[in-house]
């Protein structure tokens, strides 16, 4: 572990003396909010990373990106490598994912129960930009953002790509891209394909957690008049996927590939995803304009293993209106949500009704943030035998902003954001899947203070945040499980600061150093006569380090290597603080090759150099293991 860390240390520590030349470093400008600004004079802190970046990262899924390049940490939730586990700014690996809500083009990807986003829908040769904003964003994005929003905008571009890779443990991937832009008409169609021959086994025949899916998109916009712009986008998925179930402490440290001694030793799941929207963009006046938009949503997720499927049907649709002149910047607007899930025994429904307002004045240097959001969240419960039950929240979004500019490369800015978590509709039943009881939605206090520095050989930002909690929502695992239980934490508290720092030694050498310290802690808690008050809480690392070297020998070439560490942490149940066996450390080196000349490029890269074992701590003797062997995939893209 030391040597690999050292490494890439002492290479940037030597390089360091290095006269930096000609760099083209600049402000990225802030795309997926309906008022635009650039990162330096931002009132929130913000990562922005475009699709060279996606590229030359050579990921399999988005959730590896987000993983290795980015602040945010992913996990396989449970073995699944289709729906992974999402944490930022220290809401844990466990239940963090539903304190971030993801928006794709706008459209959230959020479900109404406790299944994570589903990032594997979206090829990563389809990405334009991914901004992530921490701690921020509810005033648009509402019900969970509790930890902000990570924005995903795909690609509107004039060029046909087709890309393929093929790779240990049987994996292959096959992916296109084909847009096309002039005055009029714009369109993108997207398509990939992936499968992956597994690892663990799952059974005593050989057979290992095999997995496949794929997934189509396109978008079209079409200008009817020079101020009014028609769209319309579609998306569909399907995965088959097996992953295998946990191993205990002797297993793990033995083989990791080993077969689960649990009863299902593994889980089959089929899952499929399709989705219709359409758009309208009108340009009232040169100042005024109006935007509307309209998603529908249909999913299965069949568990084979167990006989349990689920069918959901979402209906979304938003409006807003901007007002935007030389200094001052204001956006109204109002969003609908209607879910409901089918199982054989009931039905639950979740319905969203917010309205919302935000401005930004530009007065010199100095630029102001401040907006309001509402929130009506209902539910109804509707078991096919029994009474009918309904709960109603009524929730307040808020958001305050300054950022001043020093000069043209520096700015320190300050936030504070009111956000709110409602529970999703699995939080009201029990093990047993009968009715439990509603909760209450969760509720945040987040104060930001940040500094960015960017010039033509340094991107620097540092920001320092506290978050204070109330009703965080867990889930209570009674060691007995009998009294095991979805509740609310009293209070808590969240407090650290991120860093993240692009360094241009030269024009054939860089360095991107991303760091994340964190405390989470349980203020006020007591459930089935245990004091959780004053532990921190489960599943949060308090150190995350991603760091990566590139060095470009030539024109064509790229050589990278990245590290990733995260500090060891308590079980995901380890609410009292006691478990025998705590998270493990989490450590993997990849290296990566690129050669690329006008329109095609191959590329190699191998995860995991040094075979490092990682896992996901449930509780003890209960490990899923997780990019705990080296792989390596080698591929070829073609661009026109």
């Amino acid at each position: 572990m030391q040597k690999t860390i050292k490494l890439p240390l002492l290479l940037g520590a030597l390089l360091s003396q290095l006269l930096a030349q000609e760099v083209t470093l600049a402000p990225l400008e802030i795309t997926s909010t309906a008022i635009k600004t650039d990162e330096l004079q931002s009132t929130d802190a913000v990562e922005i990373y475009t699709a060279k970046d996606i590229e030359k990262a050579h990921v399999q899924n988005i959730y590896e990106f987000l993983n290795q390049q980015t602040s945010v940490i992913t996990m396989p939730s449970y073995g699944n490598p289709f729906s992974q586990k999402i944490d930022m700014r220290g809401f844990g690996i466990g239940d963090g994912y539903e304190n971030i809500v993801i928006k794709v083009n706008g459209r959230r990807l959020n479900n109404i129960d406790g299944v994570p986003q589903l990032l594997a829908s979206i090829s990563p040769d389809a990405i334009e930009r991914i901004e992530i904003i921490k701690a921020g964003g509810v005033v648009e994005a509402g019900d969970g953002a509790n930890a902000g929003v990570i924005n995903i905008i795909t690609k509107k571009s004039n060029h046909t790509q087709i890309g393929f890779y093929a790779g240990s443990y049987n994996t292959f991937d096959g992916t296109f891209n084909i847009g096309h832009i002039d005055n009029k008409l714009s369109y993108n169609l997207n398509g990939e394909a992936q499968k992956h021959g597994g690892i663990r086994y799952i059974d005593d025949n050989g057979h290992k957690a095999e997995n496949k899916f794929s997934n189509f998109s396109f978008d079209i916009a079409y200008k009817v008049l020079e101020n009014l712009e028609l769209r319309a986008n579609g998306l569909t998925s399907n995965i088959d996927v097996w992953y295998a179930s946990s191993l205990t402490l002797d297993q793990y440290n033995e083989d990791p590939t080993q077969k689960s001694n649990s009863f299902f030793a593994g889980v089959h799941q089929k899952s499929s995803s399709d989705v219709i929207g359409t758009g309208v963009t009108y340009d009232i006046s040169n100042a005024i304009s109006l935007d509307m938009n309209y998603n529908h949503e249909y999913k299965t997720s069949n568990y084979v293993t167990y006989n349990s499927e689920y069918k959901y049907s979402y209906n979304s649709a938003d409006a807003v209106v901007k007002y935007i002149k030389e200094n001052f910047e204001v956006i109204a607007g109002g969003y609908l949500f209607d879910g409901n899930r089918k199982a054989s025994t009931n039905v639950t429904t979740k319905k969203n009704l917010a309205a919302f307002v935000k401005t930004n004045i530009y007065l010199g240097k100095n630029t102001l943030k401040a907006g309001y959001r509402y929130e009506k969240v209902s539910y109804e419960y509707a078991p096919s035998t029994g009474n009918t039950l309904n709960q109603d929240d009524a929730l307040h979004g808020i958001e305050l902003g300054y950022n001043h500019m020093i000069d043209k490369e520096q700015s320190v800015f300050f936030n504070y954001a009111k956000a709110y978590q409602a529970p999703n509709i699995d939080r009201f039943f029990n093990n047993g899947g009968t009715f439990n009881q509603f909760i209450k939605p969760s509720k945040s206090n987040s104060f930001t203070l940040g500094y960015n520095k960017i010039t033509k050989t340094n991107k620097l930002k540092l920001s320092i945040y506290y978050i204070d909690m109330k009703d965080e929502i867990y889930y209570y695992a009674d060691p007995t499980y009998v009294n095991s239980k979805n509740t609310n934490i009293d209070k808590s508290h969240k407090y650290g600061f991120d860093l993240y720092d692009k360094y241009l030694f030269s024009q054939t050498l860089n360095a991107i150093f991303n760091y994340n310290y964190v405390q989470a802690i349980i203020d006020n808690e007591t459930e089935n006569g245990e004091d959780y008050s004053g532990n921190k809480l489960p599943g949060v690392s308090n150190h995350n380090v991603k760091a990566t070297l590139n060095y470009l020998p030539n024109s064509f070439t790229t050589l990278a290597i990245t590290e990733v560490y995260r500090s060891s942490a308590y079980a995901a149940n380890d609410f009292n603080n006691n478990f025998t066996q705590k998270q493990e450390a989490y450590t993997s080196t990849d290296i990566s090759c690129t050669y690329a000349k006008k329109n095609w490029e191959v590329f190699a890269k191998i995860n995991n150099l040094f075979n490092q074992k990682n896992g996901l701590w449930i509780r003890d003797d209960a490990i899923y293991p997780v990019n705990f062997t080296t792989t390596a995939i080698f591929g070829l893209n073609l661009k026109y």
